[in-house]
């Protein structure tokens, strides 16, 4: 019955560190979205200065979103799994990796 806890509590773990939490999430989406805004502001500016406030927030928008959700998100989902990955190892060194 202890061997069974324990694998329970390591299967919980595993499932915690594929989700990142709300905090991490709310690092993530921003740390996506802020440089999206900066750049996409920065290179259409000449063409989105003709535009209604309303009207340009809704052209970064349709640009942004799709760049962060199917190209930056992923990115930084991958770079969080091996951070915790990475720290999963030094927190037991004896372990190697398969």
């Amino acid at each position: 019955m202890g061997h069974d806890h324990v694998e329970l509590r390591h299967a919980a773990q595993i499932r915690h560190r594929r989700t990142p939490s709300k905090h991490q999430l709310a690092i993530m989406i921003w740390l996506a979205v802020f440089p999206t805004l900066t750049v996409l502001n920065l290179v259409l500016a000449n063409w989105l200065d003709n535009l209604a406030p309303v009207l340009r927030m809704f052209v970064l928008a349709t640009i942004a979103v799709p760049i962060v959700i199917y190209g930056l998100m992923p990115q930084l989902h991958r770079l969080r799994a091996r951070l915790l990955t990475r720290s999963a190892r030094s927190d037991h060194p004896g372990q190697r990796a398969t």
